[in-house]
């Protein structure tokens, strides 16, 4: 498995819940543009459409630069591959208040892109200077360990 994006953001703002992998629909050149690494996970998030399908919204994955005029629009919704129970036992816990679908990275598995999406909920702010504090602090630990 090799890691090609993280969303170190949605880590910070969420709680995580619940973690899945899901494949994506993707075009030609995304996929070339995904390998070479340019694609930004910080704004995007899913959404579940009246059809029960699961589209990945707010994801930018930029122009391939060998591309021609055939190239794929940036920030597209691109489905995500999932399973039918699995897409309702998301629907389920999506209609809770204050839940929500993020991804949290991009990787290549067996030369398929993989997404791994986690079910959410949003931190306080409180929470996150916590979170600030335990980084700092286990920062402080290496940094000793390290100079030791």
């Amino acid at each position: 498995m090799k890691v090609i994006v993280n969303n170190r953001k949605a880590r910070f703002e969420y709680e995580i819940l619940q973690t899945l992998e899901a494949g994506l629909v993707l075009q030609g050149t995304e996929i070339k543009s995904i390998r070479s690494g340019r694609v930004n996970l910080s704004e995007g998030f899913c959404r579940i459409d009246a059809k029960m399908e699961v589209y990945l919204c707010n994801v930018h994955i930029s122009h391939y630069e060998f591309g021609n005029r055939n190239n794929h629009d940036p920030l597209r919704e691109r489905k995500l591959l999932l399973h039918k129970r699995e897409i309702h036992r998301l629907y389920g816990t999506i209609r809770e208040k204050g839940t929500t679908l993020v991804p949290l990275k991009l990787y290549l598995q067996q030369g398929l892109v993989k997404i791994q999406i986690a079910i959410v909920k949003g931190k306080k702010t409180h929470d996150k200077r916590e979170s600030l504090k335990k980084k700092d602090a286990q920062r402080d630990i290496q940094r000793s360990l390290k100079n030791y």
